[in-house]
């Protein structure tokens, strides 16, 4: 990478929070246990968060991912990923007998929890999300009824449903805050009866992480966001940054910065999705300093605090 149109210093703004949040730091952990008191291979369904090295790092360490079940050997260690899965996978792991430890974000279990209940009252269900994502597949699994799946205001405005005044809607954890609101409104203007959760199915920490990219967009001529390409809430923080006018772009690492993004820039803004490790971060930082000196400061910004229980399978290790 040549530097040498770049100016010579460059403030460099970390936002605040960014990267890990704690189901990211759970699921991980879940992982990293098993090996300890199992020993490798564990398998894992699914990439346990979506972070391309954290999911490198673990398979170096004796983690094996697959896609489907059948993947995995009789009586072998078995982890759920982070993004949840559909019920048919939990009964044929417990038909197989496989043993496993589920390291299902809370907050998505959660969501899981609502649906269940809305199904429950003999409502029909729209699941704000994006398709073919883990975590939609995986919530739309977990319900028995009939489930709705909108991306965009234009679905939700174009929706039809068989009963209208039985309608609730649930969301993917991870999406843009401004955008579900956007739907939430279509839904309710198109079905007036339609009951649910605002947008407080969107996790805490992305909701945080988003926020903190929008204070970034006040101060900086432009936006880096750690995080790999199929991590939902990475792409957001993305895209949230060129919606506000700043470029914006999602890198996997040091390695993908560009010098030409640099000539002119005086003020850069730099976040992580949640499933990024603060590595990936100082690495970045460590990046731009070959396009001159580099003064960093930290963004004020929400403290986190928050730690999920363990799974009993791997508290102890």
């Amino acid at each position: 990478m040549d530097g040498s149109n770049s100016p010579k210093s460059m403030r460099v703004i970390l936002a605040q929070p960014r990267g890990f949040c704690a189901g990211v730091e759970r699921a991980i952990d879940i992982v990293e246990r098993a090996l300890v008191k199992f020993g490798p291979p564990i398998y894992v369904r699914h990439e346990i968060v979506h972070n391309r090295h954290v999911v490198e790092d673990l398979r170096a360490r004796g983690a094996v991912f697959v896609d489907e079940l059948d993947e995995v050997p009789d009586g072998a260690m078995t982890v759920f990923s982070a993004h949840g899965v559909a019920r048919k996978v939990e009964n044929a792991a417990k038909t197989r007998e496989l043993p496993v430890i589920d390291a299902t974000c809370p907050l998505v279990a959660k969501v899981h929890a609502e649906g269940r209940r809305y199904a429950g009252q003999g409502r029909e269900i729209v699941l704000i999300g994006h398709a073919g994502h883990a975590e939609v597949e995986g919530t739309i699994g977990q319900i028995d009824g009939t489930v709705y799946l909108v991306q965009t205001v234009e679905d939700a405005t174009a929706l039809q449903v068989q009963t209208p005044e039985q309608l609730s809607y649930i969301t993917q954890t991870t999406l843009s805050v401004d955008d579900t609101r956007g739907i939430i409104a279509a839904l309710k203007a198109r079905f007036p009866a339609i009951v649910g959760p605002d947008v407080r199915d969107i996790c805490y920490a992305t909701q945080n992480r988003q926020e903190a990219v929008h204070h970034l967009a006040e101060l900086v001529d432009l936006i880096l966001v750690v995080g790999s390409k199929n991590s939902s809430n990475s792409k957001r923080l993305q895209e949230i940054g060129a919606e506000l006018g700043r470029p914006s772009y999602l890198i996997d690492d040091a390695a993908h910065l560009q010098a030409a993004w640099f000539e002119g820039i005086r003020t850069v803004g730099l976040t992580a999705g949640a499933s990024a490790p603060e590595v990936l971060v100082q690495g970045v930082i460590e990046g731009l300093r070959q396009f001159g000196q580099v003064e960093i400061e930290l963004l004020a910004g929400t403290p986190e605090d928050v730690k999920f229980k363990l799974p009993a399978e791997v508290a102890e290790v």
